[in-house]
């Protein structure tokens, strides 16, 4: 029993002196994740969230009021420009159109009978006229006989009175023929003013139509059958038969964060997935870019907003796509990732190794502390982990300066070369960690990507 208490209480000893030794050995050593600076594509991506929207499409509004008489099509059916879609009652308007018709029908009629009265008149005139040559000649030679004796008094008066007859009989006819002119002339204005009004008419019983403007899908139809429908008067809306929707082309309408809106920019290229097809990216690229701010909690834009508070802000962004899917519906939830800078086999490194970290810091500390009062000078880098004289791995600042910015990583524009490790975290020990530090790789928690070890 002795004995083994012995061999016991030795394993105990010799596994203390092993656990002090590697304490020992790892004291004063900081572990830390590390990456490899590698060289890859780099893509700068601006991320929103919107709807499916068509380019163009229409809500067919109530013209006039009435029962729907008349349904001719459903939601999801197509239609074509000029269809006939829905109707409201029109007994009335019709009855309009057909006694105007018949009005302007009697019209026609009285100017015919007023052109035929015209003729009549023309011809009494060239009657009375001709008349009128006669008893000229007649006058003409009753003066001659007079003169010559050969006529008598009585005669020659009664060739005066025919012949002032007759000019009178021509004066006569010419008024007849000018009053039947003004006649048929006051009839056609009368024809006109109702055309005018057959036309108002015409277009009043139009408006109990509801045609479709475009080519398109209906998407919406809110009313059914026999409901009564309104026209909108001033600041009323009225009431919507449906909505018709030109799938042709088709864009998602999206929110972009005030941050980001200043890098979109048209004609971006835009990837475009919707919820309901988690299996499909549709392509396409920046067709508008909005200058209006809105609030993010309303969607008012903030010139219309009367709050005074501050809050997060969104632009909109329209993308047109390239080709669009039959299964894509107006109103679909969609998330646009809009590609605002792009760069091939350029130098990278995680994002998370920046840190703001001042050299001078490094070179107090270990001439014993920094100087009271000092200020501070920050800088953008990265500690590169670089093994020293005795093949210690230590940590060394490195300024860098940097380019467009990809989900993870960030492009390198100077301080660093290809292969060179450095240090991306923990968070904390980054943020806190001194030039020239002792390092230790913690293989326990490798980094993400290419990682040294």
């Amino acid at each position: 029993m002795k004995k083994i208490l012995l061999i016991s209480l030795a394993v105990l000893v010799a596994a203390g002196l092993v656990t002090f030794m590697v304490i020992r050995q790892q004291s004063g050593y900081t572990k830390v994740l590390t990456a490899k600076v590698a060289r890859q594509d780099l893509a700068m991506v601006v991320s929103g969230t919107g709807q499916i929207k068509p380019k163009t499409y229409a809500n067919l509004g109530a013209t006039a009021m009435g029962r729907i008489t008349h349904l001719y099509v459903k939601e999801g059916d197509h239609v074509k420009k000029g269809q006939l879609v829905a109707t409201v009652e029109n007994v009335q308007q019709e009855a309009n159109v057909h006694g105007q018709e018949a009005t302007i029908a009697a019209a026609k009629t009285d100017i015919a009978s007023y052109i035929a009265a015209e003729k009549t008149q023309q011809a009494n005139l060239d009657h009375a006229k001709a008349d009128l040559e006669q008893k000229q000649l007649d006058w003409n030679r009753a003066q001659a006989l007079y003169k010559a004796g050969v006529d008598s008094k009585q005669t020659y008066d009664s060739a005066k009175a025919s012949y002032d007859l007759d000019v009178a009989s021509v004066a006569q006819a010419d008024a007849q023929l000018n009053q039947a002119k003004a006649n048929t002339q006051s009839a056609r204005g009368h024809l006109g003013t109702q055309i005018a009004t057959l036309r108002a008419n015409k277009n009043a019983l139009d408006l109990t139509q509801a045609i479709a403007p475009f080519d398109g899908i209906v998407t919406n139809e809110p009313v059914r059958e026999g409901e009564t429908v309104v026209e909108g008067i001033q600041n009323t809306e009225g009431s919507t038969f449906m909505t018709i929707a030109d799938m042709s082309i088709v864009t998602a309408e999206v929110k972009v964060d005030e941050t980001d809106i200043v890098n979109v920019r048209l004609g971006q290229s835009v990837d475009v997935t919707v919820d309901a097809l988690p299996n499909k990216t549709f392509k396409g690229h920046v067709t508008l870019v909005g200058d209006q701010a809105l609030l993010r909690s309303t969607g008012v834009a903030t010139s219309q907003s009367t709050s005074g508070t501050e809050e997060a802000k969104d632009f909109k962004v329209v993308v047109t796509l390239d080709d669009p899917s039959g299964d894509l519906r107006p109103g679909l939830s969609c998330t646009a990732k809009v590609t605002t800078a792009h760069q091939a086999n350029v130098l990278t490194l995680p994002i998370q190794a920046l840190v703001l970290h001042d050299p001078a810091t490094d070179n107090a500390k270990a001439k014993g502390g920094a100087a009271a009062g000092a200020k501070s000078n920050p800088v953008q880098g990265v500690f590169v982990a670089e093994k020293d004289a005795h093949g210690k791995l230590r940590a060394k600042f490195v300024p860098v300066s940097t380019g467009i910015t990809g989900a993870t990583e960030i492009e390198v524009l100077s301080g660093l070369n290809e292969g060179q490790e450095v240090v991306t975290g923990p968070y904390k020990t980054l943020r806190e960690m001194k030039g020239n530090a002792l390092l230790k790789r913690d293989t326990a928690k490798p980094a993400s990507g290419s990682s040294g070890s």
